[in-house]
């Protein structure tokens, strides 16, 4: 597997032990659809990566034009042209401790894959294994301690779902483990508002300046309720079909909707 680390194309990656990527979850990660051989919105990837820096005080080692060659250049070593690409973002190598050294050596890993078969209707749970804490700025952070949403994909699996929607610390309705999502309530279109812990996703975001729905606080009741439910991240739309015991029709109306803002029709 050919990545990109650090400057340099190779094909067996060898990390440091002690980054502290791997030691204590210091760092952010993008996910990047790629099609038709070109990294689809990448601005606004590193928009986000860029905020997520400011807030853990953590150095981007590279700028924008230098990331964009990198991801060219390992689409081409590894001849892909519908792929799936991921930043790995660490604060670099460190000594024990918690607290960041002064003076950082960040690692920036790029990897990539084959674009994976678009996935079938989802049926979800409201997780209750934990809650997103919508009080915390890694609420917002694409950062690389994804625990809470490995516990309550875990639960989902366990309970015959395919995912889980996460519920902040008030009891409302967040995002689920891998995306964000659009609900048709009543006759309204809404999603949950990042100040409610969802985070601030791609395609949420494109889907909102396209005009689709509205940001709005959404009770556990209110979405069983729901007309039609949606998830939506990077790479791509998803309709759901049940959660918990309440089964939902797809509604082809809203996915292609929120579809046409993440394709930027």
């Amino acid at each position: 597997m050919v990545v990109w680390l650090n400057g340099t194309l190779v094909a067996e990656p060898a990390l440091d032990p002690t980054d502290r990527g791997f030691t204590l979850g210091d760092g952010l990660f993008e996910t990047i659809r790629v099609t038709q051989g070109q990294p689809r919105h990448l601005d606004r990837h590193l928009a986000r990566l860029t905020e997520g820096c400011r807030v853990l005080r953590l150095p981007l080692p590279h700028d924008e034009a230098a990331i964009g060659q990198a991801i060219a250049d390992l689409l081409e070593a590894a001849a892909l042209t519908e792929a799936t690409l991921r930043l790995t973002l660490t604060r670099g190598p460190a000594p024990r401790g918690v607290l960041p050294p002064a003076r950082p050596t960040p690692t920036l890993l790029i990897s990539i894959a084959p674009a994976p078969p678009p996935p079938g209707p989802a049926r979800l749970i409201v997780a209750t294994v934990t809650r997103r804490n919508e009080h915390s700025p890694l609420s917002r952070l694409k950062s690389l301690n994804y625990l809470d949403n490995i516990l309550a994909r875990q639960e989902a699996a366990d309970r015959g779902a395919d995912d889980s929607v996460l519920l902040n610390s008030q009891g409302r309705v967040a995002d689920t483990t891998i995306a964000c999502l659009f609900a048709q309530i009543g006759g309204t279109i809404v999603t949950p508002p990042v100040a409610e812990g969802a985070l601030p996703g791609i395609g949420r975001s494109l889907a909102l300046a396209a005009g689709v729905g509205i940001e709005r606080p959404i009770l556990p009741d209110e979405l069983r309720r729901a007309r039609a439910i949606v998830l939506v991240n990077s790479l791509g739309v998803r309709p759901v079909i049940a959660l918990d015991e309440t089964n939902i029709a797809p509604c082809d109306a809203l996915t292609a909707a929120v579809r046409r803002g993440l394709e930027g029709e």
